[in-house]
């Protein structure tokens, strides 16, 4: 039941970042991708960090903090950059391929591969084709930054995965939000002064905020403070490969996001690919199951 349970909250997870897309995507039309992921990330470290100081016992101290900070950092980076310069479909389509390279990574630390979670995994990247097919994926340097993006992506469940067995869960959370924070926000500020001196002076800034609040509090209450916590106490149970399964679900919920929020139209195709993304889920589920 503790298993099922985790499950579900990385089924949670999916659906706060996948409606998370469109906030991403109305963010980025006032803020760089940096400074966007600056901001957010200070607004998730600070609500972690009211839980961690208010809740019963000493969070415990990680070594090395900076290793999955970096990882993260990367990864959100290079998917917001890479977003700005392809559509959301090829977006959303090739970050879901970390699902392909958290197993490939997990190779690397001995981690057993059964023929049902290949089964899984191959549903799953067909799911996302089928979900994005009618935006065909190109040769281009935005979804070249978003594929790398994604095997960051892939070695930070990994990491998470590692983590989690010897650390407290609020801990991992606070120390990577922070270190996204504090990089995103230093880039940022050094980018746009070097591009204009008087960024800061001129009320641009503040405007910019101002005009992003709504993206910038879902993205930072929500896809910051809680998915991921909610992914990173999640992954305690939870093998990364059947983990990296559920995750791409948001792939599933950024539809819904779109269609409820847009009017972006659903097909018979899109619908397709989401039953597969399902298949995927509930097959990994059923492996964990049957193993253990």
């Amino acid at each position: 039941m503790k298993n099922l349970a985790s499950e579900g909250l990385l089924l949670l997870t999916a659906a706060i970042w996948g409606l998370a897309f469109v906030a991403q995507r109305q963010g980025m039309l006032y803020l760089d991708p940096l400074l966007f992921n600056g901001i957010r990330f200070t607004l998730g470290a600070f609500v972690v960090g009211i839980f961690a100081v208010t809740r019963k016992g000493r969070t415990s101290r990680m070594p090395f903090p900076w290793l999955l900070g970096s990882v993260l950092f990367i990864a959100a980076t290079l998917q917001q950059i890479g977003i700005v310069y392809t559509t959301a479909g090829s977006a959303g389509f090739i970050t879901g391929l970390y699902v392909v390279f958290v197993p490939l990574l997990g190779l690397l630390r001995k981690q057993k591969l059964s023929g049902l979670i290949l089964i899984s995994v191959l549903l799953a990247v067909a799911g996302l084709y089928f979900i994005n097919v009618r935006q065909p994926v190109t040769a281009s340097l935005g979804n070249l930054t978003v594929l790398i993006s994604a095997v960051f992506w892939a070695l930070h469940v990994q990491l998470i995965d590692k983590y989690t067995r010897k650390y407290d869960t609020f801990s991992i959370a606070f120390y990577q939000f922070s270190f996204v924070a504090l990089a995103s926000l230093g880039s940022g500020l050094v980018y746009n002064l070097l591009k204009t001196p008087q960024f800061l002076l001129d009320g641009t800034f503040c405007t910019s905020v101002r005009s992003a609040m709504l993206p910038i509090l879902y993205g930072g209450l929500c896809s910051v403070g809680i998915a991921y916590t909610l992914q990173t106490h999640a992954q305690k149970r939870v093998d990364p490969a059947p983990a990296a399964i559920i995750l791409c679900l948001e792939g599933v919920f950024a539809l819904i996001g779109g269609w409820l929020l847009l009017k972006e139209p659903l097909t018979s195709t899109i619908l397709l690919g989401a039953c597969l993304l399902l298949a995927a889920m509930l097959i990994s589920v059923f492996a964990k199951l049957r193993l253990g």
